[in-house]
């Protein structure tokens, strides 16, 4: 979600400087590639480039073809094959042994619909929401739709009286929405053959870290940089405020109890417990077990004091079942060897990039499977 910010806020500076732009997506790949379907990046026609569709090997060609898009004013798929061993023909160098099929659109600010704005409609709530971009691998040359569809649990934007309002992609797109997960399908639109990649976008992680000290600077930091949206929670004014934690989407001076019932809780919040105020931290942690939604609750300090907060829970007849017990992280982190507060800040970011991942946390020098586990199903509807 940080690329798409980062992306609507290099769009809204493009347009009051009056200058032409293109977006470019990964819609679909084959094989290895540095980034999966989804990946994308605006190009003004200054060359200056938001967000990433490789590792960096493919934008230097990926800014011609958008600047001819540009000029075109019509999208274009581009198909970078590097399956040859020989790939330095295509210029790109990217070595990643696959096929990445990469759709350019214009963007038109005067357009009530075009790709970004979607993009921006889907950030504007702190809400799931599913993207259609539809393409076509056969005939890449023939104009087709592109980002066309988003669905959000309340509403659908798209334009009238065109495919995309077709109510077998919409079912797709509402499968997408209930089954949490990004596919590819096949179209049959009369005589033509299109492919949806249909995107399922989960809205940012939001981590709450109870406590203001010193020690949770690196860590709202850090939580800034990967673009999550976070709040310091702290019963003092004079370590909650902006002026010590200035990159923050939101502070909240309360006492425990009055936490919760000002913050929205959903299966991407986080919790860290840093407040070095064993009973604050206690009454929160009552507070949280108490709803099923957030996913991870980090406790900073020794094993002990998680155990002696649980027992005191048990005593007063709170008694955490396993599954209430797997959301707790205690002590927080990664077992990296992490002794400064930037590296225990290392540490936290990457257990709550495991667990919101489902991922094991192993290196990847170790891991059999392929790096990326998001199979796209294929299948072919009659439109």
């Amino acid at each position: 979600m940080k690329e798409i910010l980062d992306i609507i806020e290099a769009y809204t500076i493009a347009v009051q400087e009056g200058k032409r732009m293109a977006l470019a997506t990964v819609v679909h790949v084959e094989g290895s590639s540095y980034r999966r379907p989804g990946a994308r990046m605006l190009v003004t026609d200054d060359g200056m480039l938001t967000g990433a569709i490789s590792g960096g090997c493919l934008e230097g060609d990926a800014l011609r073809k958008a600047l001819l898009v540009i000029n075109q004013q019509q999208n274009k798929l581009v198909t970078y094959d590097t399956t040859d061993e020989d790939d330095a023909k295509f210029g790109v160098q990217l070595g990643c042994n696959g096929i990445v099929h990469i759709l350019f659109e214009p963007i038109d600010p005067e357009k009530t619909i075009h790709p970004v704005s979607l993009l921006q409609e889907l950030s504007a709530k702190r809400q799931e929401g599913v993207l259609v971009t539809l393409f076509s691998l056969l005939l890449p040359q023939e104009p087709v739709p592109g980002t066309c569809l988003l669905l959000l649990p309340d509403t659908v934007v798209s334009e009238q009286n065109s495919i995309q309002c077709d109510a077998e992609l919409l079912s797709e797109a509402n499968h997408a929405l209930l089954t949490k997960r990004s596919f590819i399908r096949d179209y049959l639109s009369g005589e033509h053959l299109l492919t949806a990649f249909v995107e399922f976008i989960k809205p940012p992680v939001s981590l709450i870290i109870a406590g203001g000290g010193n020690d949770a600077f690196p860590l709202a930091d850090l939580a800034a940089m990967l673009g999550w949206q976070t709040t310091i929670v702290d019963g003092r004014p004079s370590h909650a405020n902006l002026q010590r934690f200035p990159k923050v989407s939101r502070i909240l001076v309360a006492k425990p109890e009055e936490v919760l019932p000002q913050v929205q809780i959903d299966d991407q919040t986080v919790v860290v417990l840093m407040t070095h105020n064993y009973n604050y931290d206690l009454a929160l942690l009552k507070a949280l077990l108490q709803q099923d939604q957030c996913r991870y609750i980090g406790s900073l300090g020794p094993k002990k004091k998680l155990e002696r907060m649980i027992g005191e829970l048990q005593e007063e007849g709170l008694k955490p079942n396993q599954a209430q017990l797997s959301r707790i992280f205690g002590p927080v982190g990664l077992d990296l060897g992490a002794e400064t507060a930037q590296e225990i800040a290392l540490s936290i970011a990457a257990e709550i990039k495991k667990v919101l991942s489902e991922q094991s946390g192993l290196s990847l020098r170790d891991k059999h499977d392929p790096i990326h586990q998001h199979p796209m199903e294929n299948s072919i509807i009659d439109l």
